[in-house]
């Protein structure tokens, strides 16, 4: 089988052989690229012959002509409705395209071969960050380091820690601290989906809080709590009124993640003693783990995580169209996979980082790879590996870009499982009357302690 080729740019590739946790300060010419031959969370601006658009940053917020109002909840808007696609990938000409496809995706192929496809679109990269936390991205290049122990960040001020990461867990830490809503409430919606199309569905209402990511905090040096949820369940019946609420923090080398459970049965608030890792996600069927929301999130300190470099991959990206009300969930979850119709991939560069298990440590998962777009440092792909280095899962997130945040947002996720021929789809809200109302404010830290959780489910 042909090796994908691996573009590992001159400015990291001493750095690869350095330990993972290894950090050193950017220096002044190198930071001063951001903005310049470099966006300012360091993404290359130019495109490639091979079909990578050129960065062009020409929209922040509301583009001209559509109609959206932020904070209310809106569902997104497709700014690209009337594109067509170039063409379609399927099990047929996949070969040609393998340069440019993960082992999960080509899986997927040979799993799904009269079924699943990869329709590609026209790229572009229109949208741009706040010219405020531009500034801080840059400053935190100049200033932020990694602890020693690869599980915190030194002198962070918000926005993107690391624009031009010199290791994998500097890569990591921009996806667990990207530049996102500080404040978020949406009623989401679960689909089981069985390997013979039969569904089961779940419902939560979640609300959170960003801390490193408020207005009136960014650009200072930010320590403590980094992030609050509650999750309020309701579906399945048997689960409704169940509620969680956590507390995460910025430097998991000093502080753990704190959860607390109330259980409408015995109307009692009790700490969950070991919250995330590979625990279940409730209403998934055991097909989703706690830290596989956003595709990775909590302490990485289970893992060993490498750099591998930086390649042109068909991902999804502007997914405004996925998330539209006018999606029914009938049409997006067939049996196998979701509708690829309904699915725009795009060929963009993202950077590799691979997260091997480490002696002595457990998880289901012995090897993850994550695809962190360029653009974002979101994960938008990963490729999930059991404990003897088989694909087991391969997960497709869908971002699209919002005015209410002026940045990306974490839509719909699907995780298919290799073995089952189940997945689950993960946060829908198409058919829900309101979207996620993000940035509205109205969020306040006393909203998520064990308190809260006791009043939210009587």
């Amino acid at each position: 089988m042909k090796r994908s080729m691996i573009h590992v740019p001159a400015a990291i590739a001493a750095s690869l052989l350095l330990a993972a946790g290894a950090s050193a300060k950017v220096p002044a010419a190198e930071a001063d690229k951001l903005g310049k031959s470099l966006t300012c969370v360091g993404a290359e601006k130019a495109g490639s012959a091979s079909g990578v658009p050129e960065y062009v940053g020409k929209w922040q917020g509301v583009p001209p002509g559509m109609k959206y109002t932020p904070h209310v909840g809106q569902h997104p808007v497709d700014p690209y409705a009337g594109e067509k696609p170039l063409f379609t990938i399927s099990s047929e000409n996949m070969a040609q395209h393998a340069e440019r496809l993960t082992d999960g995706q080509k899986a997927m192929f040979a799993k799904y071969p009269k079924t699943y496809r990869i329709v590609v679109y026209p790229g572009h990269r229109d949208f741009r960050y706040p010219d405020s936390m531009c500034a801080v991205a840059k400053k935190n290049a100049l200033e932020s380091e990694m602890n020693a122990d690869g599980l915190g960040v030194k002198s962070f001020k918000g926005a993107v820690a690391f624009p031009i990461p010199k290791s994998g867990n500097e890569a990591l830490f921009n996806m667990l601290l990207p530049f996102r809503a500080f404040n978020e409430h949406t009623i989401r919606d679960t689909a089981n989906v069985l390997s013979s199309g039969s569904v089961a569905f779940g419902r939560a209402e979640n609300k959170s809080m960003d801390h490193t990511n408020k207005p009136e905090d960014i650009g200072k040096p930010l320590e403590g709590v980094m992030a609050q949820t509650l999750n309020v369940i309701m579906l399945p019946e048997r689960e409704k009124g169940t509620v969680s609420v956590s507390s995460e923090p910025v430097n998991f080398g000093v502080s753990k993640r704190l959860a607390w459970s109330y259980d409408p049965g015995t109307r009692r608030v009790r700490q969950v003693p070991l919250f995330g890792f590979d625990n279940p996600m409730p209403g998934t069927g055991g097909k989703m783990t706690t830290d596989a929301d956003r595709f990775f999130n909590g302490s990485p300190e289970r893992y060993n995580w490498k750099l591998v470099g930086k390649r042109e991959v068909y991902v999804p990206a502007n997914t405004f169209g996925l998330h539209a009300n006018t999606v029914k969930y009938a049409d997006l979850l067939k049996p196998g996979h979701a509708n690829p119709d309904l699915i725009r991939y795009e060929l963009r560069r993202v950077w590799v980082v691979e997260g091997s298990l480490k002696e002595g440590f457990r998880h289901l998962f012995g090897k993850r790879v994550l695809f962190l777009d360029e653009d974002t440092w979101h994960a938008v792909l990963t490729d999930l590996y059991d404990a003897r280095q088989q694909l087991w899962q391969h997960a497709v997130a869908g971002y699209y870009y919002t005015p209410d945040t002026q940045a990306w947002h974490s839509g719909n996720s699907f995780f298919y499982d290799m073995n089952s021929g189940g997945y689950v789809a993960y946060n829908l809200f198409q058919e829900r009357p309101i979207g996620p109302l993000l940035n509205k404010g109205n969020l306040t830290p006393d909203m998520f302690t064990p308190d809260a959780a006791r009043a939210a489910g009587n």
